[in-house]
């Protein structure tokens, strides 16, 4: 009897112990295993939020930042546009200057690759086409070819009235695709923000569109919302 508490003793205090952390698994289905503990805590970075500055407002005589609140009843116009729904209520937004005028915006997105976030940013230009896409940090084991500019220049010259959608305007890459739908999503919304915040209040956006049912159900199965 004895033994038995001791034995129980010892599981609940092991189970029950701070210092215990049951590590994440998380199985890839194109593997077909469950990846590592290397795959899992990698984090590759490529380029620091002040070197993609330099990349998106090359020519700028400044460059401030803005802090970008987004009302509930915007957020849902926004998401509406999109196809997908997004948990912040708030962005930061760099803006090249050079004298009165405004250069472009800048966006540092991060969206959920295949298990975890890539962080990228994203510049459009003051009339809110995508000049520039730069990914920062990638933490998956694949997929981090979407930092390439032969495969992410096809993103430039896009705006919010494009569909910026995977098999439609943007080609995959293959063994990449959930990055790529990740990076492209992020782009989208990019867009919209910039027209809905910045271009359409003075008179330079374009007019808003809700993507079509398929699209939602498209973007929902990638974000689970």
């Amino acid at each position: 009897m004895m033994i038995r508490w001791l034995t129980l003793s010892l599981a609940i205090s092991f189970l029950m112990s701070p210092t215990i952390v049951l590590a994440e698994r998380v199985w890839d289905n194109d593997l077909k295993r469950y990846l590592t503990e290397q795959e899992m805590s990698m984090a590759e970075v490529y380029l620091s939020e002040e070197e993609a500055l330099k990349l998106m407002f090359p020519k700028s005589e400044r460059i401030k930042k803005d802090l970008l609140k987004i009302p509930s009843d915007k957020k849902t116009v926004i998401e509406e546009r999109i196809g997908w729904k997004f948990p912040e209520e708030a962005f930061e937004v760099y803006i090249g200057e050079t004298g009165a005028q405004i250069d472009g915006y800048a966006f540092v997105q991060n969206t959920i690759g295949k298990h975890k976030p890539m962080t990228y940013m994203v510049g459009v230009d003051a009339h809110g086409r995508v000049s520039n896409v730069e990914l920062l940090v990638f933490r998956e084991s694949r997929g981090s070819e979407v930092r390439t500019k032969r495969f992410n220049v096809q993103y430039e010259g896009k705006t919010a009235a494009d569909p910026v959608r995977l098999n439609k305007d943007i080609i995959n890459i293959s063994g990449a695709t959930m990055s790529v739908r990740s990076m492209t999503a992020g782009i989208k919304r990019v867009l919209v923000l910039v027209d809905e915040f910045y271009l359409r209040p003075a008179g330079r956006g374009s007019n808003a569109v809700a993507v079509g049912k398929s699209d939602k159900g498209f973007f929902t199965s990638i974000f689970g919302n």
